[in-house]
């Protein structure tokens, strides 16, 4: 062996003898199951806001169409695709909700 391999392995064993040992922190599934929900209650309220904006927006490009038929169906589109993406994100919210509650009720964490 080299010498410096020889001498890394002395001062890692030194040092390890000398470390004090860390006790890993008991586990508490509470507070990260109301951290999880904080970030999914923020996202979602986002996304509502989003879609929201996206709903005024179409609605906006629809009335001031003024008849044209491509400034139309594009308002059309943008209000049918901000409806199904406020669709998907509040299924989504439904669904965690629906998944959190069932690991609650089978893993006991108490709120």
């Amino acid at each position: 062996m080299s010498r410096k391999l020889l001498s890394f392995i002395t001062l890692s064993l030194v040092v390890l003898t000398f470390a004090s040992p860390v006790y890993a922190a008991p586990a508490d599934v509470a507070k990260v199951e109301t951290f999880i929900r904080s970030i999914i209650s923020v996202l979602v309220t986002l996304a509502g806001l989003t879609a929201a904006g996206f709903f005024v927006w179409g609605g906006i490009g629809y009335i001031s169409s003024s008849g044209n038929p491509e400034t139309l169906d594009r308002s059309k589109k943008t209000i049918m695709y901000s409806a199904i993406g406020l669709a998907v994100v509040l299924g989504a919210f439904v669904l965690t909700n629906i998944v959190s509650d069932l690991s609650t009720q089978a893993f006991g964490a108490s709120q």
